[in-house]
Order: structure tokens, then sequence, then C-alpha cells
């Protein structure tokens, strides 16, 4: 694969740029800021701007390994999760914000449990490392508690609605579709703290790896016009419905149904995205997140060295827009 992208890197330092024999592939996944693309796709967006790509369906995990495999040129996750893939060998390039979420990640209680402080003392099921791990532990600061005040046991997102069934924890924390899932398996549990509570500390992005961008600038920039020409068709009132049904459709999902995980993900426009590639400590940027999440991926083992965050965004290509 090395060899091969070296090969491509020379080729076009001596051509001066010429279009790429493979078409730069992406790994997508199930979240409304990701689905998302399938309305370019549909349309028939990147073949119109002259540009070669192809989009691969994955579950999350396994995109991010198919990614660090050398198998993808980009994927999309969060921008907690390409620090991950970057310390265990797959640095990347973030060149799009897609959205943060806004309500999809959730702390799910049992019925009787309202609010953080009714877990005191009690299990919560999650994924240990994974972010709504973070998210609880964010929620338990706001209100003054720790994660000791709690007893974490690990369960693998896609079981967290079986196990806040089973009784056997009093909350669980997931993401869309596994979040509504457990409201749904257990009636009257619902959400006691959600990322709509925390805006920006799950920022989910286009990662690049540096290899690709490098070779291929131009055919990123017009990727990058395409998906601002998505999120112009998904907020305008005339053709929001067509692109909440196109997306709909490949998850298998009706529109009714699908609109409300869209309503739980801030799909961001160009200019809040441009605000949010702007350096600052906070969570209104990615650049502030992205310590936040690395000092608890640290702390929680899930790589040994802090990462050198900054690296991994890469706006230039955002702020030319």
């Amino acid at each position: 694969m090395m060899k091969k992208t070296l090969m491509g890197l020379l080729a076009a330092a001596l051509c001066g740029g010429v279009a790429q024999a493979e078409p730069l592939k992406i790994g997508y996944s199930d979240w409304p800021g990701w689905v998302a693309w399938e309305v370019a796709i549909q349309k028939g967006w990147f073949k119109e701007a002259g540009v070669d790509v192809q989009f691969e369906w994955f579950e999350y995990v396994p995109s991010m390994e198919a990614f660090a495999a050398g198998k993808l040129d980009a994927v999309c996750m969060t921008n907690g999760d390409a620090l991950v893939t970057g310390a265990t060998g797959a640095p990347s390039r973030t060149i799009l914000i897609n959205d943060f979420s806004n309500g999809n990640d959730m702390i799910v209680g049992q019925p009787g449990i309202e609010k953080l402080q009714d877990l005191k003392g009690k299990k919560v099921g999650v994924e240990v490392g994974f972010v709504d791990h973070l998210l609880l532990l964010k929620g338990l600061q706001a209100v003054g508690m720790k994660e000791s005040d709690v007893e974490l046991v690990n369960v693998p997102t896609g079981e967290t609605p079986k196990a806040l069934a089973s009784g056997d924890v009093a909350a669980i924390g997931a993401w869309q579709p596994n979040s509504g899932q457990a409201i749904k398996a257990v009636p009257g549990a619902k959400p006691i703290y959600t990322s709509k509570d925390v805006p920006g500390l799950i920022y989910d992005v286009l990662a690049v790896s540096p290899a690709s961008l490098s070779a291929h600038p131009e055919e990123w920039k017009k990727i990058a016009k395409v998906w601002y020409k998505v999120v112009d068709y998904f907020y305008d009132p005339a053709t929001h419905d067509d692109a909440v049904k196109i997306m709909a459709s490949r998850v298998n999902l009706s529109p009714e149904e699908y609109a409300k995980f869209v309503s739980g993900t801030k799909i961001l426009k160009l200019d809040e995205a441009k605000k949010a590639f702007k350096k600052g400590e906070g969570l209104d940027s990615v650049y502030g997140s992205n310590v936040v999440v690395d000092e608890f991926n640290v702390s929680n083992k899930v790589y040994d060295k802090p990462q050198p965050t900054a690296d991994y965004i890469a706006p230039a290509i955002t702020d030319s827009l």
C-alpha cells in the first residue's frame, strides 16, 4: 500500500497532478451526519463534480479498522475516534466537520431514575473508553459527582438495550439507534442526560489519510463542495423531506422514524463549520474538543501518550469554500 501511494505521489509530482487511477474510497456508517452523503450518491453529484469517489458502507468499528488497514482513503468517525485510530498507527486529517451530536447520544435511565444524581451507588452500562463513557463523565461532573460515585459495567454499545431491559443496570450510555432501542425496550425508561446538554463534545468528521490528502487535494476539495451541496439540500424547506427520505432508505427505516434521529444531530452549515474549525479552547472549537477527548483517552488508558491533537485537524479545504 505504501509503495503504491509513493508511486502515485511521484506521478503527480512529475505530471503536475493527474486524475487518480482508482476512485477515492470513503467508509461511512449509520449516523445521520454520515448517512447524509447518500443524498449526493443517489443524485449523482460526485460525477457532476468530476470526482471519482466510492463510498463503502460499514458497521462503525469495522470502518475504522478498514481505514487503519489502508483499505480506505478516508473514513467517517468522531473526532475522538480519529485520535484513537491515529494513536494506534493510522493518523488522519479532519477536512470536514459534518455535525455534532445534539441529543442522539444519551444516558438512559430505568423507570424511577429521574436525574444523574439518582445513579449514585448504582450500576451504569456503557462501553468503557468510548464516547458515551465520556458523555457520562461530563454529566456527572456537571452535577458535582465523580466516576467513582457510580459502578461502571462495560457493555458493548450494541448490547446496551438488552442490558437495560435485563434490569442489571440502572442506566446505560449509547448513541442512536441503540439509545432509542433501549428506551423502547423498557417502558418508562427515558434520557436523563444527552449530548444536547454538552454541544461540541462529540464532533462527527470526515478524516482523510495524510497520503491521500497530499496526493489528491483538488479531488478532496471537490468532495467538500459536494458535501455542502448536500447540506443546502438538507436545509432547504423545499427539498428537506426528500433528503430525509433518501437518508432513511439507506438504513431501511421510514422517513417518519428517521426524522427522530435527524433531530438529534446538528448538521453544520458552511459558516458554522468554519467557526468550529477556528482554534479555541472550548467545545465550540474542534481543537478544544480534541483536547478534552485526548485527556479522557489517556486517563482511561485507551492509549498511553497524549496525541498532538492539532495535527489531526486540516481546516484549509473548508476555509477555502
